[in-house]
């Protein structure tokens, strides 16, 4: 179940740090509550999943889960560059969640 909840908490993180672009500077007041409430909801249940997991393995699949999404919709919403290389390194960050997974016995 500590899998599940801290990869929640990633889809979280990356919700806040989408809405941190459409916050404008948190100028934006409807976007900016978005982005607070979505940050918390994260950060509560990071601190649930390290109740159970190791805090190195947990933050880095939690920051991992972030920095994925948030790059692939990078590409999506914010017409950032699609680079071979860097769909390489998100595919890197992919393959090490799925690593500490495994090695974390969370199969």
């Amino acid at each position: 179940m500590s899998w599940l909840i801290l990869f929640v908490a990633g889809l979280f993180e990356i919700a806040w740090a989408i809405g941190l672009e459409y916050s404008d500077g948190f100028t934006e007041p409807l976007p900016t509550a978005g982005t607070i409430a979505a940050l918390v909801v994260s950060m509560v249940l990071l601190g649930r999943a390290v109740q159970d997991l190791p805090i190195g393995t947990a933050y880095a699949v939690w920051t991992g889960i972030g920095a994925v999404g948030t790059a692939s919709l990078g590409v999506v919403l914010f017409d950032e560059p699609a680079t071979g290389a860097r769909l390489l390194c998100i595919s890197v960050i992919v393959v090490g969640i799925v690593g500490l997974h495994l090695v974390s016995g969370g199969h």
